[in-house]
C-alpha cells in the first residue's frame, strides 16, 4: 500500500512539472485543500477529547458566546453548562448529548404499573430545546407510553408494546427479537414536529391478564437519537433492578437566541458576522435564530473572519464553465474568460499523452508489485494464523507420537488444497450452517469426498485443549464415533476435514417428511424445515434400540475407554448420523470437553441444546458424564414417543423430557409412545422397560442415574432378546420411506450390530452446520 501511494505521488509530481503554469495551479490547488479553516477563537482550545467545540461554545473565559454556551473540559469529556449534559457532538444547529434514564418496576402484587409522570421543564432555558432528530422508545410490557404537550394536553408521540410469553422468555437473547416492533416488548414511534417546551411522559399497563410482567417486571421509556442502534436499548426487555439504568444519546437542538432575526438584527449583540446570513428557526415554539455562511462561503458564522471564499475554480464539479473558457473565482462567486481555444487544446493534448503514457507504466509497475506484495503478504498471514491456531504444537505431537501411536494421527492440509477441495468454499457446496461454522462438502484430489467445517471463531485461550481434541479424536477407532481426518491451520480460523455421510441425521428420520398426523407436538412449519439428502424412512422398533445401543456403546467408550475420559456435552438426535447402513456416529465434538482422571467434573459455563440440557448441571455449572447420561435419556424418549423435544408451535409446552416423565409417573406410558411401536412389539414388557430405562438417565438427582456402560449392557442385552427376527433379510427390507399421509411403521429388523467394535469413524453435519 505504501509503495502504491509513492507511485500515485510520483506521477502527480511528473504530471506538473509538464507546465510552469499547471505546476502554480497544482500548489494553490494543494494549498486550499490542506489548509483549515478555524472554528474558534484565537487562542482558545477547538477540542476536548474527540469533540470539536466551535464557537459561540467554548472553553475557558472569554471563549464563548455566553454561558449558555459554556463548556468545561475534564479527563478529555466536554460538559456542557447550558443544558448540565455531557457532550458528544456539536453541529451547526444542534448539540448530541449523554443521558441516563432509569426503569419503572411493576407492583410485585398486581402487575400495575406505577403510573409515572415525568415534566421537563426546557433542555436549557432559552437556548437549547428538544430536537425531532430524537425518537421515543418505550420497552414493557403490555403497557401504552405516551408523549403530551403539558399547555394542551394534546400528543406529542406514543406508541404501544405488547409481549407475549414466547416474547418474554427470549427477548432478552433471539436474534429474531431484536427489533423494535411494538409486538415484541419494544416500541418505538416519531416526534411530531414542533415540540413543546414542557410536556409529559406517562406510562399505564394493560390486558395484565397474561401476566406477562413475572418475568418482565419493569418499563422504561427513553428519548433518544435517531439511528441509534436497537441492540443498544433492546438488551433492557426483560431485566429489572432497582440500580437499572440505560445510558444513551439524545439531541438538542440549539438557537443563538429566542428572537426572530428581525428583531436580532437591530440589538447590539447580534452574532452573525461578515459573509453570513441570519435563518429563524420554526422548529422551536418559542422561536430563535441560527447564524450560516452567506453562498459561496464556509466556515464558522459566528467569527468575525470565519466565513471565507469558495474557490469554485479549485474543482469542477463547483463551477460550470464550458471546456473553451477559462474559470476566474470571485469573491463569493466566479466567472467564465473565454481563452484561446487552439493553444489551450494544443497545450492540454500534450499534457494528456505525456500523462497517459506515464500513467500505463506506472500502472503496469503497480500492477507488477501488488501482486508481488499480496502474494508475500498471504504467506506471512499464513504463517501467522498457522501459529495463532496451534500449529507448532500439533506438529510437534504428531512429531512425538508418529511412531507410538497405534491409530491415525490426524493430517494438516494446505489452504489450497481444501480451497480447490470445496471450489472457494462456494456457496453451493454447504452442507449446513450454525453457531459453531459453516460445512461445505468436498472431493480431495485423490477423489475421496470430505466434509469441511469453517469455524466462526476460536477461542485463544483453549488453543491447546483444541489441539489435543484433534488428536484425541483422530486416534479413536470405533465404528460409531466419527471420524477426523485432519485439519488447516493457515487461515483465520480453522478448518476441520471430517469423513462425509449421506443417510441424514437421527432426527430427519424421525421428524423428517412424514406428516405426524398421529402426533399433534409436530407442526407443519417444522415438518418443512427438515431437509433431507434422501427421502426420510420408518425406524421399526428393533432398528430404533439398536441405534440406542450403537450410541450408548460410543459415549460409554468416549468416558470410559479413552485414556483422557471425553464429555460431549451436545448429545441429541440431529448430532447422530446414520450410515449407508443406517448405523448410528456419533459427531458435532465442538462444545465437548476433555475430563482429566483425577477429577469428578468441570466448572464451565453452560453450554448444549435447549431441552437436552440435564437441569442440575443448568444450575450449578459442574460438568459431569452424567449430562450426557441425561441427554440420552431425551434422545431415548424421541425413540420411544417420535414426539419433538420442544416444540415452537406450543410457547407453554414444558418439553419431551417433562411430558416423558410425567406419563411413567401416572402409568400411562403407552398413551405417549409412539401407536405405531405399540403395534409393531408383541412382547408388552419390551417398552415399559426401555422406557424405564429413559426415566432413569433421566433422573434429576445426577448421582442416581446409570453411567453409559450400564446404560449399553441393558440395551444390548434388549437387543439379543430380539434376535429370533428371520436372518435372510438385509437392513432395508426392514425399513421403508416416509409416506407423507400416514404414520405407519414396519415391524420387521435386522441383526442387532456389535456396538463395542472397531472400524472406521465417519463424519456427520446437521442442517444447522455443527460438526
Amino acid at each position: 500500500m505504501k509503495m502504491q501511494i509513492t507511485m500515485w505521488s510520483f506521477f502527480i509530481l511528473l504530471t506538473g512539472l509538464l507546465s510552469k503554469e499547471t505546476t502554480q495551479v497544482s500548489a494553490i490547488r494543494i494549498w486550499s485543500t490542506s489548509a483549515k479553516l478555524s472554528s474558534q477563537m484565537p487562542r482558545c482550545p477547538e477540542r476536548c477529547g474527540n469533540v470539536t467545540i466551535p464557537f459561540p461554545f467554548g472553553i475557558g473565559k472569554g471563549c464563548y458566546f455566553n454561558k449558555a454556551f459554556k463548556v468545561s473540559c475534564d479527563n478529555n469529556t466536554a460538559f456542557s453548562h447550558g443544558n448540565g449534559m455531557y457532550v458528544q457532538y456539536i453541529s451547526k444547529d444542534s448539540i448530541t448529548v449523554d443521558i441516563t434514564l432509569d426503569s419503572h418496576p411493576y407492583d410485585k402484587s398486581s402487575g400495575m404499573n406505577f403510573y409515572s409522570d415525568t415534566i421537563d421543564k426546557g433542555a436549557g432555558g432559552e437556548h437549547f430545546s428538544f430536537s425531532n432528530k430524537n425518537k421515543f422508545v418505550a420497552i414493557g410490557c403490555d403497557i401504552y407510553a405516551n408523549v403530551k404537550d403539558s399547555d394542551t394536553g394534546s400528543s406529542v408521540s406514543g406508541c404501544a408494546s405488547y409481549c407475549d410469553n414466547s416474547t418474554n422468555n427470549v427477548s432478552s437473547s433471539s436474534a429474531s427479537s431484536s427489533y423494535c416492533t411494538g409486538n415484541n416488548g419494544c416500541c418505538q414511534s416519531e416526534f411530531s414536529k414542533i415540540i413543546p417546551r414542557q410536556f409529559t411522559m406517562s406510562t399505564q399497563t394493560m390486558n395484565t391478564e397474561n401476566t406477562s410482567w413475572r418475568t418482565s417486571n419493569c418499563t422504561y421509556y427513553l428519548i433518544i437519537e435517531k439511528g441509534t442502534s436497537e441492540s443498544d436499548f433492546t438488551q433492557l426487555r426483560g431485566k429489572c433492578k432497582e440500580d437499572d439504568s440505560y445510558k444513551g444519546r439524545m439531541v438538542l437542538d440549539w438557537v443563538i437566541g429566542n428572537v426572530s432575526c428581525n428583531k436580532a438584527m437591530r440589538r447590539p449583540k447580534y452574532a452573525c458576522r461578515k459573509n453570513s446570513r441570519c435563518i429563524d428557526d420554526t422548529t422551536r415554539p418559542a422561536g430563535g435564530y441560527r447564524c450560516d455562511c452567506s453562498s459561496g462561503y464556509q466556515g464558522n458564522p459566528y467569527l468575525f473572519h470565519g466565513c471565507q471564499d469558495i474557490d469554485e475554480c479549485a474543482s469542477p464539479k463547483r463551477n460550470h464553465c464550458p471546456n473553451n473558457t477559462r474559470c476566474v473565482n470571485t469573491p463569493g462567486s466566479y466567472h467564465c474568460d473565454s481563452n484561446n481555444v487552439r493553444h489551450t487544446l494544443a497545450k492540454q493534448l500534450s499534457i494528456g499523452i505525456g500523462a497517459a503514457i506515464t500513467f500505463v507504466i506506472l500502472v503496469a509497475v503497480c500492477l507488477w508489485l501488488c501482486k508481488w506484495l499480496r502474494k508475500r503478504e498471504e504467506n506471512k498471514a499464513k504463517q501467522k494464523y498457522f501459529k495463532r491456531n496451534g500449529g507448532l504444537l500439533l506438529r510437534q505431537c504428531i512429531s512425538l507420537n508418529g511412531e507410538s501411536s497405534g491409530g491415525s494421527l490426524p493430517k494438516l492440509f494446505l489452504k489450497e488444497e481444501l480451497e480447490k477441495a470445496t471450489d472457494y468454499f462456494n456457496e453451493i457446496r454447504i452442507l449446513g450452517k450454525g453457531g459453531a461454522g459453516t460445512v461445505y462438502k468436498g472431493m480431495l484430489s485423490d477423489g475421496s469426498i470430505v466434509a469441511v467445517k469453517k469455524s466462526n471463531a476460536v477461542d485463544k485461550d483453549q488453543i491447546g485443549q483444541f489441539i489435543n481434541e484433534i488428536l484425541i479424536l483422530s486416534q479413536i477407532n470405533h465404528r460409531h464415533i466419527v471420524k477426523v481426518l485432519g485439519c488447516c491451520l493457515e487461515t483465520q480460523v480453522p478448518l476441520l476435514v471430517y469423513e462425509y455421510i449421506s443417510n441424514g441425521t437421527l432426527s430427519s428420520h424421525i421428524h423428517g417428511n412424514l406428516s405426524h398426523s398421529c402426533n399433534p407436538t409436530v407442526s407443519k412449519s417444522e415438518l418443512d424445515d427438515q431437509i433431507l439428502p434422501h427421502p426420510a424412512i420408518i425406524l421399526s422398533w428393533d432398528h430404533r434400540v439398536r441405534i440406542a445401543a450403537e450410541i450408548a456403546g460410543a459415549l460409554s467408550c468416549m468416558h470410559s475407554c479413552a485414556s483422557t475420559p471425553i464429555l460431549h456435552r451436545d448429545i441429541k438426535s440431529s448430532n447422530i448420523l446414520l450410515d449407508d447402513n443406517f448405523r448410528a456416529v456419533v459427531s458435532d465434538f465442538g462444545l465437548s470437553r476433555l475430563l482429566s482422571v483425577d477429577k469428578t467434573h468441570l466448572t464451565t459455563m453452560v453450554g448444549g441444546t435447549f431441552g437436552y440440557i440435564d437441569p442440575e448441571y443448568f444450575r450449578s455449572g459442574k460438568l459431569t458424564d452424567k449430562c450426557d447420561v441425561y441427554a440420552f435419556g431425551v434422545i431415548l424418549a424421541e425413540l420411544l414417543t417420535s414426539q419433538r423435544v420442544v416444540t415452537s408451535n406450543e410457547p407453554e409446552d414444558p418439553g419431551l423430557a417433562y411430558r416423558f416423565t410425567l406419563a411413567l409417573k401416572e402409568n400411562h406410558i403407552i398413551e405417549i409412545v409412539d401407536p405405531e411401536i405399540v403395534k409393531e412389539v408383541e412382547d408388552e414388557h419390551v417398552i415399559p422397560a426401555v422406557a424405564k430405562l429413559a426415566k432413569r438417565c433421566l433422573n434429576f438427582n445426577a448421582r442416581r442415574r446409570p453411567s453409559m456402560k450400564e446404560v449399553a449392557a441393558e440395551l444390548e442385552q434388549q437387543g439379543k432378546m430380539r434376535q429370533d427376527m428371520p436372518h435372510n433379510e438385509s437392513f432395508q427390507d426392514n425399513i421403508s420411506p416416509k409416506s407423507e399421509s400416514s404414520c405407519s411403521h414396519t415391524s420387521d429388523c435386522t441383526e442387532e450390530d456389535n456396538q463395542n467394535s472397531v472400524s472406521h469413524n465417519e463424519m456427520h453435519y446437521d442442517r444447522k452446520g455443527s460438526l
